[in-house]
């Protein structure tokens, strides 16, 4: 009987010592609202020089999360003498891991319209589908990275914080 009331009183007094320290560890994790960071603003400036020597950009502003940008180009594709719009796409989603480094999951592309079928008049239907680059990858902010370099062309992504 001796030893189970030994046994039962370790039992009890490491019970306790997990409870009391499983209250000290939560004290911890919390973070004082003082030191919390305030929030801040990002530019997403995007470039890409084409095969033939264009180039072009653009540039978003966004606080940390997803931005989406869809916008008409100045060129568009002519099907049965009917100009057909191509958009640009940009969606990304920014998390910010600390000062100086950021996750930036991003797709940049257009819509290209593309025949679907011809009647025996000559009449097109047609439809558009997105095509471009999705990808995931760590950003120094103020560094731009290539994120794409082939006979294509050159894509480079620079990501500034914005502080006030």
């Amino acid at each position: 009987m001796k030893k189970f009331t030994a046994i039962l009183a370790v039992l009890c007094l490491t019970v306790a010592g997990f409870a009391i320290a499983g209250r000290a560890d939560t004290g911890n994790q919390s973070t004082p609202a003082a030191a919390a960071k305030p929030p801040a603003n990002y530019r997403i400036h995007v470039d890409w020089h084409g095969a033939q020597g264009e180039t072009n950009s653009l540039e978003v502003l966004t606080a940390e999360g997803q931005v989406e940008l869809d916008t008409l180009q100045k060129n568009s594709v002519k099907i049965n003498n009917n100009d057909i719009p191509v958009t640009l796409k940009l969606n990304a989603t920014l998390k910010v891991l600390d000062d100086q480094k950021g996750q930036l999951q991003m797709f940049l592309g257009r819509t290209v319209p593309y025949v679907t079928s011809t009647n025996p008049m000559g009449n097109s239907s047609y439809s558009q589908m997105s095509v471009g680059l999705q990808s995931s990858f760590i950003v120094t902010f103020g560094k731009p990275d290539v994120i794409q370099s082939d006979e294509n062309g050159t894509i480079t992504v620079l990501v500034t914080r914005l502080d006030e």
